[in-house]
């Protein structure tokens, strides 16, 4: 939710930059459009290396919730081996009366 704010406030600071920029700007129509280009393609490399970061760090959280179960599924299989074996050898050992 936060990295959402982030993104938020980013764009509206870009909007409003980008607003400021044409009402004030000294420069001709030529090198202003240029300038807004140019700011336009920072944003856009900005979003995608968020993106690819933001697709990275869930790549990484996947891989360790993979592991996790994978860990949880061995300890219950073992326990589930050692219960048969456990009854197993009850069975086979008649109860002293």
């Amino acid at each position: 939710m936060e990295d959402d704010n982030k993104l938020s406030y980013f764009f509206l600071g870009l909007g409003l930059g980008v607003a400021v920029g044409v009402l004030f700007a000294p420069k001709s129509g030529e090198e202003t459009r240029e300038f807004l280009r140019s700011k336009a393609e920072e944003g856009t490399d900005y979003v995608k290396r968020r993106a690819d970061d933001l697709r990275e760090t869930a790549s990484d959280a996947i891989d360790r919730s993979k592991e996790g179960i994978r860990r949880h599924k061995e300890n219950l299989s073992a326990a589930v081996d050692a219960g048969k074996q456990a009854y197993r050898e009850a069975v086979k050992t008649p109860l002293a009366d």
